[in-house]
């Protein structure tokens, strides 16, 4: 198991109040952040505050079920309060190792109005934001179905708000007020100039999804959802947490991504060797051609692993397709494939097979798939159109993953399932969808509307492209997919999505794409070197849909991409978090004017240090890359 560095864990005070005691509070580790609970004519009124200044209220407490209702007449009784210091060490992620300070509080609830049925609320105070969930009493709740969860969130104004209805959806920004159905989370608001605040859920594994609407007797207040009601036996008494990430800037609300994973359970694997990140290329021939050659791709520009996409069973639609057979979909490819001779190939050379698998497949058949693709030798799977939102299907998605983990499989999710944290605890759940990717043919805009909302969830699987036409007539060009294969963070990074390596069948499979990999081209050195994982990251700075800066560090190495919209924007580089007394050089790529037409990369080599500033203009809907290498 991967250790964990406990810095300290201290049990600060366990005490009970009177009944009479009405007002609780409990700051962050710093006192930047405090959470006061005050009784409210209905539920329990939370007050967020940041360095003294309201920052929100939340009503929360208020829970509907079939024949009972409880938050109509709290009263506060034990109050148990915990401090917690600790820096974990990831199995893979955008840091080595993450911090994870906290205060928590649990606040007994007894509703005299409901039997004097009781309610833990639990709340943690960390400087990244607040959580809080729920216990219920097991005894009293046995046989209850949740109906309803009713968290209020009021606001001072009506503040700004990027905003989608689905996990893949376009990002509009708007106002509180123009939220009516149900939006996606995290929900990212702009109170002001200074401060940023994300709305979402972690651990969420047991429970029916939750979404924001708009309040109708409200416009500056939003409303939790669920996606349908709620067994609490099946949810093991516990709901997953509730946040509010508070942040000075959109770079710092994305720094702060780990507080997700911090909200989950540690890992549960005890092995996590054959977890491997990695570069992916998919086959969409489905041919043995089309296999080879990309497993020789793979294997001459430092991928780590070959994706058979959908087909390789038969129709992903048909019941009737088994996916315990290699039996090509005749819609895709005319074949042949002989699946098996790819896989030892692949081995020889140290290559990855990963198979897709649709969920109707799944469904049906994942106890006996899960061995069988084990003794295939196949490293890990794509689970495909899964559904999600309700418990049932939540339930079952992630006993999927946790199945997986059994024979050493690791897993991408794809389409509307968007992360909570829970790669922490089973790491083999490597990445996932739930984001709109290199598919939907996204502006640098919608991209960079992206990184500060989707990408405050977890890892997105964006499906990155290349040469496909798509990348110059609405993606920015060649050098902003490179930005944006370091800036969108997967640990499973997929390249190349809709292009062919030299070999493969053109006229195979794939839907007409027809795309081809020019290996001569010197800009590849960029995705033969480009690491998946990182020891740090910073954000250097960004403002919503306009522009960002990333750096990561991988090794001695660091990595940077950038982005601007709709704008040409002059880019001041400052290397102040390189190596005192180190020299490094910097290969910049880019796209200048000059070669915008034929959308060819630029490739510049300095010398560079500490103090060294790169100064570069990128031109409107582009980005550029840079690596860093110590002299």
């Amino acid at each position: 198991m991967n250790k964990v560095l406990l810095l300290g864990l201290f049990l600060l005070l366990a005490i009970t109040f009177s009944c009479s005691q009405n007002v609780v509070n409990i700051e962050s580790s710093s006192a930047k952040l405090t959470a006061e609970f005050t009784i409210a004519e209905k539920g329990v009124n939370l007050s967020i505050l940041n360095e003294g200044n309201l920052v929100l209220n939340v009503n929360l407490g208020r829970l509907i079920f079939e024949n009972d209702v409880l938050g109509n007449n709290y009263s506060f009784e034990n109050i148990k309060k915990v401090t917690v210091k600790e820096k974990w060490n990831v199995v893979y992620g955008e840091k080595s190792s993450f911090d994870n300070n906290y205060n928590e509080i649990e606040i007994t609830l007894t509703d005299r109005d409901a039997s004097n049925k009781k309610l833990w609320l639990i709340c943690r105070a960390y400087d990244e934001g607040i959580a809080f969930r729920y216990k219920f009493d097991s005894i009293s709740t046995k046989d209850l179905v949740l109906k309803k969860e009713l968290t209020n969130f009021s606001f001072d104004g009506d503040h700004e708000a990027w905003i989608t209805q689905t996990a893949q959806g376009h990002y509009l920004k708007g106002k509180i007020s123009d939220i009516g159905i149900a939006c996606e989370r995290p929900l990212v608001i702009k109170k002001n100039d200074t401060m940023y605040l994300a709305f979402g859920e972690a651990a969420l594994v047991d429970y029916a999804r939750m979404k924001f609407t708009g309040d109708t007797e409200n416009p500056l207040s939003l409303q939790t959802t669920l996606d349908g009601e709620v067994n609490l036996k099946k949810a093991g008494y516990i709901t997953p947490w509730r946040y509010v990430m508070v942040a000075e800037s959109p770079a710092k609300l994305l720094e702060y991504n780990y507080f997700v994973l911090n909200l989950n359970e540690p890992n549960k694997l005890e092995d996590v060797s054959w977890i491997k990140p990695g570069k992916v290329i998919r086959d969409v021939t489905l041919t043995t051609q089309g296999g080879i050659a990309c497993v020789d791709f793979a294997a001459r520009r430092n991928l780590q692993y070959v994706e058979f996409d959908a087909g390789w069973y038969g129709n992903e639609y048909d019941d009737s397709s088994d996916a315990a057979t290699i039996t090509v979909d005749p819609k895709r490819s005319t074949g042949p494939l002989d699946l098996h001779h790819v896989i030892e190939y692949a081995e020889s050379k140290g290559i990855g097979i990963i198979l897709y698998v649709n969920q109707r497949a799944l469904e049906k058949q994942l106890d006996e798939l899960l061995p069988l693709y084990k003794s295939w030798g196949i490293k890990g799977l794509k689970y495909g159109f899964v559904n999600v939102g309700t418990q049932e299907w939540t339930s079952w998605l992630h006993d999927a993953v946790r199945k997986a983990a059994d024979y050493q499989l690791m897993v991408d999710i794809h389409d509307e399932y968007r992360p909570t944290g829970y790669s922490r605890t089973y790491p083999n759940l490597m990445t996932q969808e739930g984001i709109r990717g290199d598919e939907e043919s996204p502006s640098v805009e919608q991209t960079l509307n992206t990184l500060f909302t989707r990408m405050i969830a977890g890892a997105g699987d964006n499906t990155n492209c290349y040469y496909a036409p798509r990348v110059s007539e609405t993606m920015g060009g060649k050098a902003a997919q490179m930005a944006k294969s370091i800036m969108l963070y997967s640990p499973w990074q997929f390249l190349y999505w809709y292009d062919r390596p030299e070999g493969s069948p053109v006229k195979k499979g794939g839907a007409g794409m027809t795309t081809g990999i020019v290996e001569e081209n010197e800009d590849l050195s960029f995705y033969d070197a480009l690491p998946t994982v990182w020891d740090d990251t910073k954000v250097l700075e960004g403002t919503i849909g306009e522009f960002a800066t990333i750096a990561r560090k991988n090794g001695n190495d660091w990595f940077i991409g950038a982005l601007t919209a709709t704008s040409d924007r002059e880019l001041q580089l400052e290397l102040n978090f390189l190596e005192e007394k180190s020299n490094y050089e910097a290969t910049i790529y880019y796209q200048d004017k000059g070669n915008l037409d034929n959308n060819t990369v630029s490739i510049e080599k300095v010398e560079v240090n500490k103090d060294s500033v790169i100064l570069r203009e990128i031109i409107g809907n582009s980005g550029l890359a840079v690596i860093i290498r110590k002299i």
